[in-house]
């Protein structure tokens, strides 16, 4: 692995944008802002932009809730939210991939907005296989054959899974933070004790009063993880508030609560979804195009750069954003991660 290398981030701008300098990946790079920029990736409007036509398609479980902005005849990328968050995270990268005619889609994951599901006998299950499983869905559903994928957190995890067991689904793969994929079983593994410092909400969600706690104090609680996960992003109580609207949600909690209860195998999934959960648990490479990105300051647990590059097979290149950028990257660094996307397709079209 060579050293990490910074190069100036008006360059990788201007390759992103015309379709060059997609090699096989030989490092890890180093995106640089100047300060003028540092300033402007750090902070959120006033008024934000909301999605207000949002639109439902029904799969086998859900009805999902989703964006769509774009020529219905651009190429397609699906843009994948994390927790606590929700699909505007994505308000700004949206228009700037649609200036250059992609068709944006942004589905609400189980449990947010207005996705729900379809039967009150479903299991509210948040085990990764599931979620995945959605968005292969939902794409059959919008009779999507293959996109471009690409997420944070929850949405990350989703889309390293899309790209692992659906390669022929994924043109190729963004994601922040790298690879995500895990297992009940790796996760038995006990960590460093500041390594499990910073997973704190996950113990507590293991708990009674974690989830009767995190019922009651929804947004507080919400509020809490973004400006940890963010500590240098300036986000205003309007754009909070915009997010915050899709935790009012009837399987919100309970999906939230499966979901980390279920990593540490405290919770059952579904036997439906044991055929994915045993692929994944042998951390399967990822062979399509992918681009993976960091934030400097990204305040949730997450992996380094060079501890999962060898996860990568196909056409990979990983940049790290440096300014403050914190967990929530699309919504913090907007025009760096529409950028990223375009240059994943240009990666895949070579």
């Amino acid at each position: 692995m060579e050293n990490l290398n910074v190069i100036n981030r008006r360059r990788f701008l201007g390759i992103a944008g015309i379709g060059a300098a997609v090699l096989q990946f030989t490092g890890l790079n180093t995106l640089q802002a100047s300060p003028a920029e540092k300033v402007e990736l750090s902070s959120a409007r006033t008024n934000p932009r909301s999605f207000t036509d949002i639109r439902q398609v029904k799969t086998s479980v859900l009805d999902i809730g989703y964006a769509e902005e774009g020529p219905a005849d651009g190429p397609v990328v699906i843009l994948l939210h994390g927790w606590p968050y929700d699909i505007h995270s994505y308000s700004e990268v949206s228009p700037l991939l649609t200036a250059q005619g992609y068709r944006v889609l942004i589905p609400h994951l189980r449990g947010h907005g207005t996705t729900t599901f379809l039967s009150a006998k479903s299991a509210r299950n948040g085990q990764q296989a599931a979620i995945a499983k959605d968005i292969i869905e939902f794409m059959d559903a919008l009779k999507i054959k293959s996109a471009l994928v690409a997420g944070f957190d929850w949405g990350a995890r989703t889309a390293d899974i899309m790209a692992a067991l659906w390669p022929e689904r994924c043109r190729a793969l963004i994601s922040v933070s790298g690879y995500l994929i895990g297992s009940q079983e790796g996760n038995k593994k006990p960590l460093i004790p500041v390594a499990e410092q910073s997973w704190w909400y996950q113990y507590y969600f293991a708990t009674q009063r974690g989830y009767d706690g995190y019922k009651a104090n929804t947004n507080a609680f919400a509020k809490l993880i973004w400006q940890t996960a963010s500590p240098k992003w300036k986000f205003d109580d309007a754009t909070f508030d915009r997010s915050a609207a899709s935790f009012v949600n009837p399987d919100h909690v309970d999906i939230v609560i499966h979901n980390y209860r279920w990593r540490l195998g405290l919770a059952e999934g579904e036997s439906k979804y044991d055929v994915y959960e045993k692929k994944l648990a042998t951390l399967p490479a990822i062979t399509i195009p992918a681009i993976t990105l960091e934030g400097d300051a990204n305040g949730a647990p997450h992996p380094k750069p060079q501890d999962y590059a060898f996860r990568f097979k196909g056409k990979y290149k990983h940049y790290t954003q440096e300014g403050g950028i914190g967990h929530n990257f699309p919504q913090e660094a907007p025009k760096v991660f529409a950028d990223a996307v375009i240059e994943a397709a240009g990666m895949a079209n070579t």
